[in-house]
């Protein structure tokens, strides 16, 4: 993916299964977990935000608009700050955002066009029953603070007492399914996914999670910013406690408790860069087996829970799955009271009033992230829509905001990066023949999505019926889960999309060997249709080379062009490639991104790979297209210092301290800076372009720099 925090593989399975509404938590809690596998099934994305395109274009020139420049910088020395000095100047971070970028700034203009949208239908009388009245329902419900505050945590209590009825640890297995198909993230998550050996069928997998903090260095790491965090944590939890109505005392020991065990589940955990080995995620068996393998915990009984009768699992990572079996049994039923307690708490904490909603953002939003202030409540509301009904809105969307011109030149741009990759991948000295003619052969497969689906979701069973907000977030989740069990030991439905239109992103799916643009991602400052190649090669062209070189980075390389996880490198090849990709992950081991912190290369190697190949790839395919007719000099610019620019304004944004260090302990994605100044050193045309020398701090010396793609 070329976007932010997006791990298409925890992507997909949190979409089956949870609403986006405003959570104000950390993005890589059950979000990641389901994703995270990107490892198995890295569907890839690019790292924008959700939503775009303009009813009313945001002012600009076609192409490049040189303000957003700031050229008293030196190129060689921050060639950030030189592309978009100017735009972070002119636009500070909202207090809304812990990050603002220009991917933000197409999200407000989106989120606007979306907001016109809904508002039309919550206006009015809808029929009942029909999609515009189910939006409307989701709408209005979040609008209605009276509401809300009126009711306080009353909608908490039926589920808060389904969990103080559970008389012993036999019991708990049945509720964690009742819990996890409503979206509430309890010890693991279930999913259902593509089988990475057998990409033609669906598969049942388990996925480590269970973590209030979304990540295990947060329980783990001894550093003063993580110890600090803890701490803040634990407040928090004791807060969120008291205005559910429990004592001081029960409070205190409901911290203990969640701590306790979310800790010992994060200490057996997979690190975040094991889990982006596809092999080390994957452990397929039988039920029988998973039976008598992970006994002390009635498998049965859960998947009953989920609708579930299927012969074959997949334990993506065992150890924290016997942990969970360890816990059940062994500790204490009034902890796991508290902890299942948590989990509800947590997840259902922005729908129960002001007062749970401000406690859960003054953590999640302004410890975590430094997040001045939350959003506005009419974009809460858009996003809950937008995440419970995305497809729907997305159609609405499409027909209004996308035109099909975009999609005519948008097909002709990925030709020209497939054939350009095509070109590069023959030429290459450090891969072998055979592997070459595999390679050539999965990049010719590629399935190429763009815009928007074939075919829509049918949203009839959706039960928006509930009185409350909080009841109809489980429904969506509800719906979510089923939708997503129904394909259990089914044949994978290859046409499906798993972004909806309005998103501004693209990704790669290894398992259906795709590449998929949605029409959010078609518009300036990606693409414009008035703006010349180079612009447009350098934007939306290296996205398009992004995606595509996911197929063939450290992880979608182990995929073949049917999708499914085979080995079909040879030896040499395979040692070659790794030999160069640890050149890679090593030059971004060296980058600082804040006193003491180093940004993580093994961490962020796919998404750097990926980056690094779109901007070979754009840039081969740029000067072929415009070879017959080369463009002229435009506000002093070549067309190849213009290529540069385009790719480094996309990722111009402003970014707090808090953020930083969030990100780059969750985020598979390099910050924005560095996705610009630790990219472009290792890209010869760079060098020329720009004419940068060995004096320039930014300069690599060639025989250092890498070229792998």
């Amino acid at each position: 993916m070329c976007g932010d925090e997006f791990d298409f593989l925890n992507f997909k399975r949190t979409l089956c299964f949870r609403t986006y509404y405003c959570r104000f938590r950390l993005k890589t809690d059950r979000r990641i977990n389901m994703k995270n596998r990107l490892l198995a099934l890295p569907v890839m994305a690019l790292f924008l935000s959700p939503f775009v395109n303009n009813d009313e274009p945001l002012a600009q020139t076609p192409g490049l608009d040189f303000s957003n420049m700031d050229t008293s910088a030196t190129p060689g020395t921050d060639f950030f700050q030189y592309a978009c000095g100017g735009w972070m100047k002119k636009n500070p971070i909202p207090n809304e955002y812990a990050r603002f970028g220009t991917f933000d700034q197409l999200a407000e203009n989106n989120r606007k066009q979306l907001h016109d949208l809904i508002l039309g239908l919550s206006a009015k009388s809808q029929p009942s029953g029909s999609v515009a009245y189910k939006i409307a329902t989701l709408y209005n419900q979040v609008m209605d603070s009276v509401a809300q505050n009126k009711m306080g945590i009353s909608p908490l209590l039926p589920d808060m007492q389904r969990i103080a009825a559970i008389k012993n640890a036999k019991q708990i297995p049945a509720v964690m399914a009742w819990m996890q198909s409503r979206g509430i993230d309890v010890y693991f998550s279930l999913y259902v996914d593509a089988d990475p050996m057998n990409s033609d069928a669906n598969l049942v997998q388990t996925y480590q999670s269970g973590l209030g903090l979304g990540e295990r260095d947060y329980y783990i790491d001894r550093d003063s910013n993580m110890v600090k965090i803890r701490g803040q944590y634990k407040q928090h939890i004791a807060k969120m406690f008291r205005l559910c109505g429990f004592s001081s005392s029960d409070s205190k020991s409901a911290v203990e408790a969640v701590m306790e065990i979310e800790t010992a589940i994060a200490k057996v955990s997979y690190t975040k860069e094991k889990q982006r080995d596809p092999h080390a995620n994957y452990h397929k068996m039988s039920i029988s087996k998973l039976c008598s393998d992970y006994a002390g915990f009635d498998w049965n009984t859960y998947m009953k829970g989920f609708g579930l009768n299927v012969s074959e699992v997949s334990v993506s990572q065992p150890e924290p799955i016997k942990e969970v079996i360890r816990i059940i049994n062994h500790f204490s039923l009034k902890k796991q009271k508290y902890y299942m307690d948590w989990c509800l708490i947590n997840e259902a904490a922005t729908s129960l009033g002001d007062k749970m909603f401000e406690q859960n953002f003054e953590f999640y939003g302004k410890v975590l992230s430094g997040t001045k202030e939350p959003q506005p409540r009419w974009k809460r509301a858009v996003s809950m829509v937008n995440g419970s009904m995305g497809e729907a809105v997305g159609q609405m969307y499409v027909e209004k905001y996308f035109p099909a011109a975009y999609k005519e030149r948008m097909l002709n741009l990925v030709h020209n990066l497939q054939t350009a990759l095509g070109e590069r991948m023959q030429s290459l000295t450090w891969m072998g023949d055979s592997t070459k003619v595999k390679a050539l052969d999965k990049l010719r497969s590629f399935h190429v999505k763009i815009g928007y689906p074939d075919k829509w979701r049918d949203y009839s069973a959706l039960d928006v019926s509930g009185n409350t907000l909080w009841e109809n977030r489980k429904n969506v989740a509800k719906f979510n889960t089923d939708f997503m069990m129904a394909k259990a030991a089914k044949p994978v439905d290859k046409d499906e999309w798993y972004m909806t239109p309005q998103t501004v992103n693209a990704y790669y799916n290894p398992t259906t060997n795709e590449v998929c643009f949605p029409a959010g991602i078609l518009q300036y400052p990606f693409f414009d249709m008035q703006a010349d190649d180079a612009f447009n090669y350098g934007a939306i062209g290296v996205v398009i080379g992004h995606e595509m070189t996911h197929g063939f980075d450290d992880q979608g390389r182990q995929f073949d062009k049917n999708g499914n996880m085979v080995d079909w490198w040879t030896v040499t090849d395979a040692e070659n490639f790794t030999a160069k990709a640890k050149v890679l992950a090593l030059h971004f081991d060296s980058i600082v991104v804040a006193p003491g912190i180093h940004a993580n290369g093994e961490f962020t190697l796919g998404e750097n790979l990926a980056d690094h190949g779109g901007l070979q790839i754009a840039y081969q395919a740029f000067k072929s297209a415009t070879q017959s007719s080369p463009l002229p000099v435009k506000n002093g610019f070549t067309p190849e210092q213009r290529f540069f620019l385009a790719f480094a304004g996309v990722w111009a944004d402003n970014i707090r301290p808090e953020e930083i260090l969030r990100r780059t302990k969750t985020d598979p994605h390099a910050l924005g800076k560095w996705r610009v100044n630790g990219a472009l050193p290792e890209i010869n045309a760079w060098y020329d372009a720009f004419s940068i020398k060995p004096s320039d701090s930014l300069y690599v010396e060639p025989s250092k720099r890498v070229s792998i793609w």
